[in-house]
């Protein structure tokens, strides 16, 4: 299922995608995110990042990756960004772990921290369901047409 509309000069949306759980989808969802919002979307290049990070982590921690499939959700506005990343499950939750310094893995979540407005993991009958959202407020910026100021 996709959708998107407009609402004025506000591009807003949902899409639904479901994928195989093979590390070539990572790149699918990528690009996918990269469609929803499109080049010149100002959170395009922080969300493709995030959405690599939890694809991979659906792909290489959980049962999506040994024969699954997960779903990837993007609701998006011209000002907020929310991605979904819905696994097929696995034995333990997602570990939030810090990575040494020379560690090849384990960026992923702490990434998320960082870069996201917020960020969360819904844990259900064994599958996974990690999110986050990006909004333009946190770096001052808005999407929308800026007003001329009239002086006096």
């Amino acid at each position: 299922m996709a959708t998107s509309g407009r609402a004025g000069t506000s591009l807003a949306g949902n899409r639904v995608f479901r994928l195989s759980g093979t590390t070539d989808q990572v790149a699918r969802a990528r690009r996918l995110v990269s469609n929803a919002l499109g080049p010149d979307h100002p959170l395009h290049d922080d969300c493709v990042l995030l959405t690599s990070e939890i694809a991979t982590n659906a792909v290489v921690h959980s049962d999506s990756g040994r024969g699954g499939s997960f779903t990837l959700t993007v609701t998006y506005s011209a000002d907020v960004v929310r991605v979904c990343v819905q696994d097929g499950g696995s034995a333990g939750p997602p570990c939030a772990c810090r990575a040494g310094a020379h560690a090849v893995s384990g960026r992923g979540l702490p990434l998320l921290e960082a870069l996201s407005r917020r960020w969360g993991m819904v844990r259900e009958s064994g599958a996974n369901s990690v999110w986050f959202e990006l909004a333009l407020d946190l770096v001052g910026v808005s999407a929308a047409p800026a007003r001329e100021l009239v002086g006096g």
